[in-house]
Formats: structure tokens, sequence, C-alpha cells
């Protein structure tokens, strides 16, 4: 486990004001909570010599997103939102970011949203878009599979339904401020509910009631915190103290652990909820894609070095 202890930057005070003024703006529709979200992701600059080419992954709407001449891999990335939020657009710049420092070659994919699409839509299209790179020659030792918030989590579901259908499994997944508990049930959403600027109980818990569409809360692809992770990859999973979903993220770790997967815990003094977002206005959110490009790097050492192919 890595514990992050350092005086946060001035950078992140501002971020935290900027988004308790966003807070009182007051979003009340689910059509306003999209168009929030995607005005604030989508603002960040992409890296120089970025470059973005649509395809098609397996029926699903997807982008290469390229920003590093050297790639030797695919980083397979499920956007977050409460499964009820987000797109390639929103999220755009992160993927870029996290491919660059893992010198992979980046896809992002449009999954189906709830409500209109309910619990199993994103994990069916998850799976099939990670079913078509192994179809394009993709190997799964160069795939990594990663994904922020309810993409945490749906990076976790999509390695379990893989897993349980005897596809062969990527070489990693990673965990940005993971959502695994659709019941709210961990401490920290009492302890960090007043330094929160980004999450709260209630609003996840609409959110979840919305993407399980009548289905069990533990069902363990929705809410993978009660399934079985045997035989899953190394996991990478980083969180911030100042979180609602802190606990979440310790108890995906531990339970991960127990069930013999290789897992490494990062905890992030003071962060906020996916602050790897950030960047390039926030220090600790370079410093944390970079420990992720290095986790990335170090886990696919010694795989072919051949590009995937586009569609």
């Amino acid at each position: 486990m890595f514990l992050s202890v350092a005086v946060p930057s001035e950078a992140l005070h501002q971020i935290v004001a900027m988004l308790r003024a966003r807070e009182r703006s007051g979003e009340r529709t689910l059509a306003e909570a999209r168009a929030g979200l995607e005005a604030l992701a989508s603002a960040s600059p992409l890296p120089e010599g970025t470059c973005c080419r649509p395809a098609w992954a397996g029926g699903i709407r997807c982008e290469w997103i390229t920003a590093s001449e050297a790639c030797h891999g695919t980083l397979l990335y499920l956007h977050g939102g409460g499964y009820c939020l987000g797109s390639i657009n929103s999220h755009r710049a992160l993927v870029a970011r996290l491919a660059r420092a893992g010198r992979l070659r980046g896809l992002a994919i449009e999954y189906r949203l709830a409500p209109e699409h309910p619990f199993p839509a994103a994990v069916e299209d998850a799976t099939a878009a990670y079913r078509w790179l192994l179809r394009r020659g993709v190997a799964p030792q160069e795939i990594v599979v990663a994904g922020d918030s309810a993409g945490g989590g749906l990076t976790v579901a999509t390695m379990l339904a893989l897993r349980d259908a005897g596809v062969p499994l990527p070489a990693a997944g990673i965990c940005l401020s993971p959502w695994v508990d659709l019941e709210g049930l961990g401490a920290s959403m009492i302890t960090c509910a007043a330094r929160d600027p980004m999450v709260d109980r209630q609003g996840l818990l609409l959110l979840a009631s919305a993407y399980l569409g009548g289905a069990d809360a533990r069902s363990p692809l929705a809410a993978p915190l009660y399934a079985n992770l045997h035989g899953l990859p190394p996991l990478l999973i980083h969180v911030g103290t100042a979180e609602c979903l802190l606990d979440d993220a310790i108890r995906l770790y531990e339970r991960a652990r127990a069930h013999g997967v290789e897992a490494e815990l990062e905890i992030w003094d003071e962060m906020i909820h996916v602050w790897h977002a950030f960047a390039p206005l926030l220090p600790e959110a370079e410093q944390a894609i970079a420990r992720v490009g290095a986790w990335i790097q170090r886990h696919l050492a010694g795989t072919d070095t051949s590009s995937p192919r586009e569609a």
C-alpha cells in the first residue's frame, strides 16, 4: 500500500472552490448533469501531438487515442459518470494522458448509459469491445483495462465476465476512485461527506437505482465488491482521502488480496474524486498519472511491442 502525504497544492484549493461553486449552481435533471460533466471534463486540453480516430468495436462506438509514438499495448478505457453520464468526449484528455504515461494506445468506448440502458448493458458493451480487440489480433497480455469511478467498478466487472466466459484475461486492470458498492455502505460516505466536493451518498444511490433498473444491488457484475475475484490479473487502485468512495477502494483492495489477486492500493492525501482528470492544472494529478504509467510499463514489460491494428 502506498500513502501519499504532502501539502496540497494551491491548485487543489482552487479546483475544490470551483467545484463547490458548481454544486451551488444546482444541477437538477439528468440532462443537466450530463451536460455539466461534459463541460467540466472536456475543457481539459489534450497533450500535444494527440491523434484521435473514431472506430467501431464490436458494434460499440469508440475512439483510438494516441498520445505517444512508442506504443506497446492497448489501454481499453471505461469512463466514469455513475453509469448514467460521461462519454468519450468527456474523458478524452484523461485517456490521452494515461495512455501517454503508459506508452499505450488508448481505446475509449461509448458504452450504453442508464436509465435508457440499465444493467448489464455497460458490462455487455465493455466485454464486446474487449473481444473485438482479440479478434483484431491484439494479444490479451498487451491489453490493460482501466476506468474511473463507475468505470473503475466496470473494469472489475468486465474482467469477471470475461473470466467466467473463459476468455483470456488482460495483463492488468486499473481502478481510479472506483465505485463498487451500489448501496453506499462504506463508512467514508459519512466521514468524508463534508470534504468531498463531487460525490455524495444520496446522489450515488439515485444513480445506482437508475443503473440497476430493479436488479439486485449486490449482483457481482453490478457491485464487484461482492464478487469472487479469484483469478483476476493484477489490479492498481487509486483513491483520495477526501473521497466518499475511499472505503469502496479500500474494501475492493482487501477483497482482491483475500482472493489471491495481486493488488496495489495508493491512497493520496487530500485528493478528491478522480483528481487525475484535472491535469495539467493540478500537480498531484500529473504525479498520479506518472505513477499509473510506470505501473503499466512494469506489468507490460517483455510483451510484444507491436501496435494494435486500427479499425
